[in-house]
């Protein structure tokens, strides 16, 4: 959970999704969890991006690692090649699985979600409350992925939007319907970099609003005052911007995306060199690339080394996921 301390200071350590809080703060409020759902066998139609096996150098490469995240230390790591969706999984895509399975979400079986405040869409009789540390996240009942902002709001106009709201088991359960997977966090890392050794960014080591905006991420004051230079408030349709060097788009900003690894803030001390897939356990999954309230002062971390986590049944409207295959043979 971020502390005050951490947020003042630009760096909210273990649990940081630019201050969404775990699941767990709002189920105290007397919100009741729902029996997990089981959904099978179905198609997947993103664009595909084929990744070249290699071997990359994995962690902080640009001195901006945050405290607590574990982005060091720098470590070789080599990997088979595989399939990884072009863009971040959209509202449209997630609605044709739900369409087939009948699948219930976890903020929809628990009955809310995390809601940014200015994206909030929902009568205040709704909003349960919000964190000390965090006070810019609500729980909102009625706040899922199809209401993104809070029962008062809807997907008109955001269906090549990432779907949002949806928790670590959510992804989970949308991979197994596609047979296919969440990425590993050195998937994911790698894929991010597309081809460019050691850059900051997936573009190259120039930030993000130089010649013109590259990621969506928050300008101005936050959490007040966001002045949308980038065009976006909230979300940015998942081919906004320019893609990487091996053709995806909006591995960074945008939303943060789930990973398949238990997340460890030091794990890469002990990290195997061939396809590492994280700790044996732990209590949040690995979440990776920043989202739309990232800013350099806050939370750092739209960055292709940076890293943080949350609890597998937590969702929040500024996180969603992308999938991976093996590469065919």
């Amino acid at each position: 959970m971020t502390t005050a301390a951490d947020a003042a200071s630009g760096s909210c350590g273990e649990g940081c999704t630019c201050g969404a809080p775990s699941r767990g703060v709002f189920v105290q409020l007397g919100a009741t969890p729902p029996a997990p759902p089981a959904p099978a066998g179905g198609a997947h139609d993103l664009e595909q991006v084929s990744i070249p096996a290699g071997t990359f150098l994995m962690g902080d490469s640009s001195g901006d690692e945050n405290r607590g995240d574990g982005e060091s230390p720098r470590h070789e790591v080599s990997l088979d090649a595989f399939e990884i969706d072009a863009t971040s999984v959209t509202n449209d895509a997630f609605a044709r699985f739900v369409e087939a399975t009948g699948y219930v979400t976890e903020a929809e079986g628990f009955g809310f979600s995390a809601v940014f405040h200015l994206l909030l869409r929902a009568p205040d009789a709704d909003v349960m409350g919000s964190v000390a540390a965090a006070p810019w996240w609500l729980g909102v009942r009625g706040a899922d992925w199809r209401h993104p902002g809070g029962r008062d709001s809807d997907l008109d106009g955001l269906g090549d939007h990432p779907v949002t709201h949806v928790s670590w088991n959510d992804a989970v359960a949308y991979a197994a319907w596609a047979g296919r997977r969440l990425p590993s966090e050195a998937e994911w890392e790698y894929a991010s970099r597309g081809g460019r050794a050691g850059a900051k960014y997936p573009w190259g080591d120039d930030e993000v609003d130089a010649d013109g905006w590259r990621a969506n991420i928050w300008q101005g004051e936050f959490p007040v005052t966001n002045t949308a230079d980038d065009g976006y408030l909230g979300t940015a349709p998942v081919r906004s911007f320019a893609p990487n060097g091996y053709g995806l788009w909006q591995t960074v900003g945008n939303v943060w995306e789930w990973c398949a690894d238990w997340f460890s803030p030091g794990y890469y001390r002990a990290s195997p060199a061939r396809d590492p897939w994280g700790p044996a356990s732990g209590s949040g999954r690995v979440m990776r690339g920043g989202s739309y309230l990232c800013h350099i002062s806050y939370c750092n971390r739209y960055r292709n080394s940076a890293r943080t986590s949350n609890t597998p049944d937590s969702s929040m409207g500024n996180a969603g996921f992308r999938t991976v295959a093996a590469a065919p043979t």
